[in-house]
């Protein structure tokens, strides 16, 4: 499957610039060489490989290996109730950005049930979907991430079936890229902060974490 080139790099410095003139948010140490505003060039950054001992290798693989499809199932008609407005409203604020997209419907049945699959909160991944990718499909960073979470190919050799086109698809992009930041939270025994940082490759700095979860608040969902 041929990748079309939609220059996430640039995405993500025109989202990190969108953040930093919002109000009452303030850049943390570093941003503005993240976005290429002082002397230096941008450098974005991009998952490390580290090597896996084999039980995480196993258990991780194990998470990604589903056909199921992405359906949400709710056992009590409020939680029914409370999806079908997060639905609503969020997909009407992803048309106000991305109006050249014609159905959000079947991204954010999977964004919600991946989130949910990997128990993380279904703002943090939009936040950082829209950071890395700004919602593209296609996009392939200088680095060769993919994909609307911008999945390094080397993650599919070490727990998938090795086929790098793969993480263009929507359920799958969504089920790596939320089982790769489940991982990296659960080696930073939950610290957000730090797990971003990881995912990134850029653990312990602030521009990129600091991004995210500004952009996390654009998702949050009241009912």
């Amino acid at each position: 499957m041929a990748a079309a080139h939609d220059g996430p790099s640039a995405a993500r410095r025109a989202c990190l610039r969108g953040l930093l003139a919002a109000p009452g948010w303030v850049a943390g140490p570093g941003v503005a060489g993240l976005l290429g505003l002082g002397s230096g060039a941008a450098h974005a950054g991009s998952q490390l490989e580290e090597p896996l001992i084999d039980s995480v290798r196993s258990a991780l693989s194990a998470a990604v290996r589903n056909a199921a499809p992405p359906v949400p199932e709710f056992p009590q008609p409020e939680a029914h109730l409370h999806y079908q407005g997060w639905l609503q409203g969020t997909r009407g604020r992803l048309r106000r950005r991305r109006p050249d997209v014609d159905d959000w419907q079947d991204f954010l049945q999977t964004v919600w049930y991946e989130s949910k699959r990997a128990g993380l909160d279904v703002s943090l991944v939009l936040g950082l979907i829209q950071v890395e990718s700004n919602f593209r499909k296609h996009a392939v960073s200088s680095a060769g991430a993919r994909g609307y979470m911008q999945v390094m190919p080397f993650w599919v050799r070490l727990i998938g079936e090795g086929d790098e086109s793969v993480l263009f698809g929507l359920q799958t992009n969504l089920r790596f890229g939320c089982v790769i930041l489940r991982h990296y939270l659960d080696r930073e025994k939950g610290d957000i902060f730090m797990a971003l940082g990881r995912y990134n490759g850029s653990r312990g700095k602030r521009p990129y974490p600091d991004a995210v979860l500004a952009a996390q608040r654009n998702w949050h969902y009241a009912a």
